[in-house]
């Protein structure tokens, strides 16, 4: 509940099914975006059609108060607007770069891009009421001077007009930014909520199947989870 699902596949494929009915085989270089709102359950699975390497990321989108309580919703996309610049493929995942805009739902103003760089320098204009983080996916870039590995994610800072990168070689990584959520947020499981009471409620949903969440129509069995530890204490 209360966050957005931003998958984005580099290899593999997997198959998304949700409690709307929705049913999507994701490839790579395809969006799948799934906005939870009051509440959703889904599954990812095999497909059952290959095997190997499954190579992704899954990016959680905290909504913002108008928009966390409302209908949840799926899209997919097969394809996404692309800007080749010097030494970097940009794919627009989210939003808008530059003067390409994704047709992804956002209920904020932020972006994700993937840049696929083919080696050497690149400077990108950013948005100044952005803050960014660079999240690298393969190979290493240089980022400000430090050079960032998979699995890591930089901290760009906000109030900037652009960033110097630079790759030795090919590399993969996922910029994203947007306006700061001033809202403080208190996260659980999978839930994404302002407080513990909001949790301990969608966990009761949950565990008693009372409806909110919907159902799967999925081989896989539903997840038991326990109680939250502040219940669990009152027990």
């Amino acid at each position: 509940m209360g966050l957005q699902t931003v998958t984005w596949l580099f290899s593999g494929e997997f198959l998304h099914r949700d409690s709307l009915g929705s049913e999507q085989l994701i490839r790579a270089g395809q969006l799948n975006l799934m906005t939870s709102g009051h509440g959703v359950s889904h599954s990812e699975e095999n497909p059952g059609l290959r095997t190997g390497e499954m190579h992704g990321m899954q990016l959680w989108v905290a909504q913002p108060s108008t928009t966390r309580d409302g209908r949840a919703g799926f899209e997919h996309y097969a394809e996404l607007p692309k800007i080749e610049v010097s030494n970097l493929t940009v794919t627009v995942i989210v939003g808008s770069f530059g003067q390409s805009h994704s047709r992804a739902r956002r209920d904020s103003e932020l972006v994700g891009v993937e840049l696929d760089f083919h080696g050497g320098p690149v400077t990108l204009n950013l948005e100044p009421t952005f803050e960014y983080a660079l999240i690298v996916a393969h190979g290493s870039v240089l980022a400000d001077g430090t050079v960032v590995q998979p699995g890591q994610l930089a901290y760009l800072g906000a109030g900037r007009d652009e960033c110097r990168f630079e790759s030795k070689g090919p590399s993969r990584a996922m910029l994203i930014g947007g306006v700061p959520l001033e809202e403080r947020l208190f996260m659980w499981w999978n839930f994404v909520a302002r407080s513990q009471d909001e949790i301990s409620n969608a966990w009761r949903a949950w565990a008693t199947d009372d409806g909110r969440f919907g159902r799967v129509a999925s081989p896989f069995a539903r997840l038991e989870v326990s109680p939250p530890p502040w219940l669990m204490a009152l027990n």
